[in-house]
């Protein structure tokens, strides 16, 4: 007889198992045909120019943190929200409880707001835009096609 963590292990492993065997069917099944255009990196529709490391925007993370700064802050309130309306504690209290909830909630709210003020006054939700660039490779398939295939998913 297996116990809890017997049966947890077990569909761990045979979940591995079968993305291992899907992967393994797939890649016997799909066709395997690479050219140059196919094995160009995409990096959100900007051409990729030299080390990886120098033209990464260091701004990604910047809102990648206030994201989650925000993120937090409804995660918090959710619970707070739930609580703060419970009669029970308003009454026990004679009122003071909701006064109290909502003090917290807004120095909260306040200082969620002084950090966004902060990071838009240094800048840091300013985006610069960098100028498109339209990609030079040399393929074999003519320009024409390109064009036909656009004109019959317009």
């Amino acid at each position: 007889m297996l116990s809890d963590f017997g049966i947890i292990l077990l569909f761990i492993i045979t979940g591995l198992a079968f993305v291992g065997l899907i992967l393994f069917v797939g890649g016997l099944l799909r066709p395997n045909r690479p050219n140059i255009e196919k094995l160009t990196t995409y990096e959100s529709g900007e051409e990729p120019v030299g080390n990886a490391n120098v033209q990464f925007n260091v701004r990604f993370y910047v809102v990648a943190i206030i994201f989650v700064l925000f993120d937090v802050e409804l995660v918090f309130l959710f619970p707070w929200a739930t609580v703060f309306g419970q009669k029970t504690l308003i009454e026990e209290t004679g009122g003071l409880w909701g006064w109290l909830a909502l003090s917290e909630m807004l120095v909260f709210v306040a200082l969620l707001a002084l950090g966004l003020a902060y990071a838009w006054v240094k800048g840091f939700l300013d985006w610069v835009k960098p100028e498109p660039k339209v990609p030079e490779i040399k393929t074999s398939v003519p320009a024409s096609l390109y064009e036909k295939v656009n004109q019959k998913y317009k």
